[in-house]
């Protein structure tokens, strides 16, 4: 076998293998690009207001405490409003639609949606808790690290006696 002929496939095989590592680059690249346009962040009401400004395009979950005393409906009848806290921050939510039968004052929800120029959320999807001893993991965790965690079990707690 000559000598050009031996570099020669060499030559081939680095160009193929090139190829297929830049195929792959592709590949992972519009795959990340792809996931990154389906992933919906979580923050609490502290961490929304720890950072700039949202775009309004950015979809978003939320959650905390539904404010006692702060959920109103709207004069349309199809909009309320209500204020989530995890007792540090507030962040003033409207949502458009029927509520979650569990939905009510003093619970935890999470709200998925966008954050609008007025600094309002606008949820597209409210959830809440499904049972006395439930509450979103993202939710308890905001709660736990503001330190009001325990003040959350002792009303749980009194509830449950009454």
């Amino acid at each position: 076998m000559s000598l050009s002929r031996a570099k020669s496939r060499k030559r081939q095989r680095l160009y193929l293998a090139s190829l297929a590592v830049l195929a792959a680059a592709g590949a992972a690249a519009l795959g990340l690009t792809a996931f990154r346009d389906s992933v919906v962040f979580f923050f609490s009401p502290t961490e929304l207001a720890e950072q700039s400004p949202m775009s309004p395009d950015r979809r978003l979950r939320i959650g905390g405490l539904v404010e006692e005393g702060s959920l109103q409906k709207l004069a349309d009848g199809k909009t309320v409003t209500f204020t989530v806290t995890d007792m540090q921050h507030d962040v003033q939510v409207a949502y458009t639609g029927i509520l979650p039968d569990l939905f009510r004052e003093g619970q935890g929800v999470v709200a998925e949606g966008h954050m609008n120029p007025k600094g309002q959320f606008v949820a597209s999807e409210v959830l809440a808790k499904h049972d006395e001893n439930y509450m979103p993991r993202e939710v308890a965790d905001a709660l736990k690290k503001s330190g009001h965690w325990e003040e959350i079990e002792a009303q749980n707690a009194k509830n449950m006696r009454n």
